[in-house]
């Protein structure tokens, strides 16, 4: 087991770290804490609470995990935060457990949690996520795989952020952020398809092309959103991605931001 620990950094003897596994000094990692394959932990992290952590992450100077959610009915007892592999926290971000009693806060593989960002309790951040410099996430957040959130941003708890869709720099989301979308502001305003990041992913242009129609009925023809999903499936049956759009839409608690 070639775990490297520095002398300065405080691991509790119950603590579970995998292979090649390194701390830095300074760092404090509590006991009911697990730490993947070749995960990197720099100075100063604080790693604690029923906390497991994936492989070939990369915990940055100052970055919390598992601290107690901000939320005056958390009573104390185990819940859970769990990070996918290959994620890298940056600087100071900082992630709390759930609220509930065995109830989990989720951050997928392969995101980049950027410096002093904020993944309050009971949040479900999925695979391939960008959040930027100093987004502030209250509880229940729901973030799918692709989104990118720009820098600044604060999220109202409940909302949904659905996947593919980029959010720009210094917004305020109170509502669901559809899938596929571009928006920004305070509040904010679409700003069409996200069809750059959609080409970049690889997603083939007659299946851009009908996003961008299921996007300009729900949002562009002055339909209710009821009636707007029901036209999307009428004139873009059987295209998975349409679907999706759909259904986020038509699910949608808070309502959609337009």
């Amino acid at each position: 087991m070639s775990v490297r620990i520095h002398p300065g950094a405080f691991v509790d003897p119950a603590a579970r770290l995998g292979v090649d596994v390194t701390v830095g000094p300074g760092a404090v990692i509590g006991s009911e804490v697990t730490i993947g394959d070749r995960t990197r932990v720099d100075a100063h992290v604080l790693v604690t609470g029923w906390t497991t952590v994936g492989s070939d992450c990369h915990l940055h100077h100052g970055a919390v995990l598992g601290s107690p959610p901000q939320d005056l009915k958390y009573p104390g007892e185990p819940s859970y935060l769990l990070v996918g592999d290959r994620t890298v926290c940056r600087e100071y971000m900082t992630a709390n457990l759930a609220t509930e009693p065995g109830f989990t806060t989720r951050i997928g593989s392969d995101c980049l949690l950027m410096a002093y960002s904020h993944v309050a309790h009971n949040c479900q951040v999925g695979d391939c996520v960008v959040i930027a410099n100093a987004v502030q996430m209250a509880g229940y957040v729901v973030v799918d795989d692709w989104a990118i959130i720009g820098g600044s941003t604060v999220v109202h708890q409940f909302t949904r952020i659905g996947r593919h869709s980029m959010i720009g720099g210094g917004s305020r989301i109170p509502q669901d952020v559809a899938p596929f979308v571009k928006t920004a502001g305070s509040p904010p305003r679409n700003a069409g398809v996200n069809s750059i990041g959609l080409e970049r992913r690889g997603v083939a242009a007659e299946t851009r092309e009908a996003i961008e129609r299921a996007y300009r009925i729900f949002f562009r023809e002055g339909l209710t959103a009821s009636r707007a999903v029901e036209e999307i499936r009428t004139r873009l049956p059987g295209i998975a991605e349409v679907e999706h759009f759909a259904r986020f839409c038509e699910t949608s608690v808070r309502g959609v931001s337009r």
